[in-house]
């Protein structure tokens, strides 16, 4: 199965559009500290689903997922 064809990854992505949309808006250095942090987990989602569909074994997909 294609990664992009799937639903959670699909809603991963536009998580991560609502999430920069949002954290756009935070404009003291406090909240730019924390706007990394978020913006990072938020990619690591599709990445990982994608990385986890792309493994050999279900075993690694599983926990990639």
């Amino acid at each position: 199965m294609d990664y992009k064809e799937m639903e959670v990854w699909k809603k991963s992505r536009m998580m991560v559009r609502l999430i920069f949309e949002i954290t756009s808006k935070l404009e003291s250095f406090r909240d730019k500290i924390l706007l990394h942090q978020i913006l990072r987990s938020a990619i690591s989602v599709p990445s990982n689903i994608a990385e986890g569909i792309g493994r050999q074994y279900k075993k690694d997909t599983i926990q990639f997922l």
